[in-house]
């Protein structure tokens, strides 16, 4: 009776161990932490002297020791392999199955190899494969129990350690890799804004020349002259705009954290947004009125990112408007928000462009035919500006060839 209570005591210990050691698997990524307690844990409910993870490389076609406990084991015994063939563990990992070796001294299956290399004398051994699905990423080791047989509780303890391991570990390698995926990912991205960042500083330099030089001939100019210097001051106006957007990239992914909001007159906002244009608008001979909103309307907002979402969303007007077009810039309290419209008498847009329009490089025409310059971004860099202000961004027409109208409504600054 005392046996028996005393082997249902064992078992409830171990059952708890093996909750609790789930619970640790699934609360850390770090490998080497993972393998660490599982070692322990393997050699504590199967009583044995030592426990071993080895790990099946898929690229060099190896099995090697990823941990090991034991007192009497160098630290080189880690990051050694064994054979496939002719070793208890490469068998466990070819047949997919609990390999048991009660008398390791005399069982030719026994691989010596790094017993000899790290003065260690393997008597017993239990190894059991670990898998993941439908595929097997190393074997779990147990060796030397302290009192033989091995039993079936420890084939079964040792099969569910190696269950939990493998799903841990394999987790564990995946959020590795991951890891290691985002930090390149983020150098790739530093690097990409340091080339553009510098790319954009050396083209505007020499442009700004060209277009002060342009614009000076553009004053002196006469007849055919005049025609071709226009041209030349509409083209530079152009290349400055798409330095500008590739500038402005970053944006893209525009956060609420990093605006610097504060009240603001949207009088101002529109004033400024249509400084930037000014010239882009005269080069193409449109016309371009300006209504501003009846009384004090004023926005909560960081100025120079909403000035940027309402210059895009003209600068959008006047690419997709033919030379000599109508362009209107309305603001307005409405409906306790500030509601800014961009409208024009441009190219229009067909009902299933209307969101589309908003997506990061989206062409409304072939790229291949396309008579309108720019890289799709200026509209999502405007949507995610305006959206990162708690605010909304939409596009409407009549349909192709018959305008369209942008409105962007901002937060009034009462309303916060």
């Amino acid at each position: 009776m005392d046996n028996q209570l005393q082997l249902l005591q064992r078992q409830v210990r171990i059952l708890n161990r093996l909750a609790e050691i789930s619970l640790v698997l699934n609360s850390t990524w770090e490998l080497d932490a993972l393998l660490g307690y599982l070692m322990d844990a393997a050699a504590e409910i199967t009583d044995s002297e030592a426990a071993s993870v080895l790990l099946w490389e898929p690229q060099t076609r190896e099995l090697r020791f990823a941990a090991t406990t034991t007192g009497q084991t160098t630290p080189s015994l880690t990051g050694q392999s064994v054979p496939l063939e002719g070793s208890i563990a490469g068998m466990a990992l070819q047949n997919n199955e609990i390999v048991q070796v009660d008398d390791a001294a005399h069982d030719p299956r026994h691989y010596e190899g790094v017993d000899e290399q790290n003065r260690f004398i393997t008597r017993s051994l239990l190894a059991v494969p670990m898998r993941v699905k439908d595929h097997v990423i190393g074997v779990l080791e147990v060796v030397n129990k302290h009192q033989l047989p091995w039993t079936s509780d420890d084939r079964e303890y040792t099969a569910v350690l190696a269950a939990q391991a493998a799903v841990a570990i394999e987790t564990a390698q995946l959020m590795a890799a991951l890891q290691a995926a985002n930090r390149e990912l983020s150098e790739l991205d530093k690097l990409k804004n340091d080339f553009i960042a510098i790319a954009s500083h050396e083209l505007r330099t020499p442009l700004a020349v060209m277009l002060g030089y342009a614009s000076f001939l553009q004053d002196e100019a006469e007849g055919k002259m005049s025609e071709h210097v226009a041209k030349v001051v509409a083209s530079g106006l152009q290349l400055r705009a798409i330095i500008e957007d590739l500038t402005n990239l970053r944006y893209l992914h525009q956060s609420a954290a990093e605006l610097q909001c504060k009240p603001i007159a949207l009088v101002e906002v529109m004033e400024e947004a249509v400084q930037d244009v000014l010239k882009t608008v005269e080069a193409k001979g449109h016309k371009l009125t300006v209504q501003f909103p009846d009384g004090d309307v004023v926005v909560n907002v960081d100025s120079i990112r909403a000035v940027m979402a309402l210059t895009n969303i003209l600068n959008n007007a006047i690419r997709f408007t033919p030379d000599g077009g109508q362009i209107t810039l309305r603001g307005e309290a409405r409906a306790g928000e500030a509601w800014v419209t961009i409208a024009d008498n441009g190219i229009g847009l067909a009902d299933d462009q209307l969101e589309r329009i908003f997506e990061k490089f989206y062409q409304v025409e072939d790229h291949m035919t396309r008579k309108h310059g720019g890289l799709g971004i200026g509209l999502s860099i405007a949507r995610a500006l305006v959206e990162a202000h708690g605010g909304r961004v939409w596009a409407t027409s009549p349909g192709i060839g018959q305008g369209a109208t942008f409105t962007v409504a901002l937060p009034l600054a009462n309303s916060h």
